[in-house]
């Protein structure tokens, strides 16, 4: 549509980049712990948290603002169970995207060297750290943990959740 404004023509059509576009989704990041020693992995059983107590869970934790995914599965590691890990024993197992609370992006990384003996660091919200096999893991745990879990021991790096 043009319009005549002070004797000027002026073009009023709307634009495409002008066009409301709907808000950039925003995604929680997560990171999980698979420590392994022995051929098991170190769980935690969860107490006081108001989601999933009782359940098991790996050592996990939320992203902080202008953290890598790295960073914070070393920070979480030292929060949760005490254990000190270098950057280059890290190694990526999976990510899933899950339906959770909006939108998630949950991050899982194996590492089998650490300093020091995993220890409860936070028993106001974990009960107690127990070592099983991913074959055999134990019976309740968290449902979204339990399926990336699955695509792992089959190789699979990515998954979907809940979508």
């Amino acid at each position: 549509m043009r319009r005549f404004l002070k004797g000027e023509v002026v073009d009023t059509a709307i634009q495409p980049s002008q066009v409301a576009k709907p808000p950039r989704h925003k995604v929680t990041g997560d990171v999980h712990l698979l420590l392994r020693r022995d051929g098991q992995v170190l769980f935690g059983q969860r107490q006081h948290t108001g989601y999933e107590d009782g359940a098991w869970h790996l050592p996990s934790g939320h992203l902080e603002e202008d953290e890598s995914v790295i960073a914070a599965l070393i920070r979480e590691a030292d929060e949760e169970v005490g254990v000190s890990i270098k950057p280059e024993d890290v190694q990526f197992a999976h990510i899933m995207h899950n339906s959770s609370s909006g939108g998630r992006m949950a991050f899982f990384f194996l590492v089998d060297q650490c300093e020091h003996d995993p220890v409860n660091r936070e028993p106001d919200k974990c009960i107690e750290l127990e070592w099983f096999s991913l074959s055999a893991p134990p019976d309740r745990l968290i449902d979204y943990c339990r399926t990336a879990l699955e695509h792992i021991e089959a190789g699979e790096q990515f998954s979907v959740y809940g979508w």
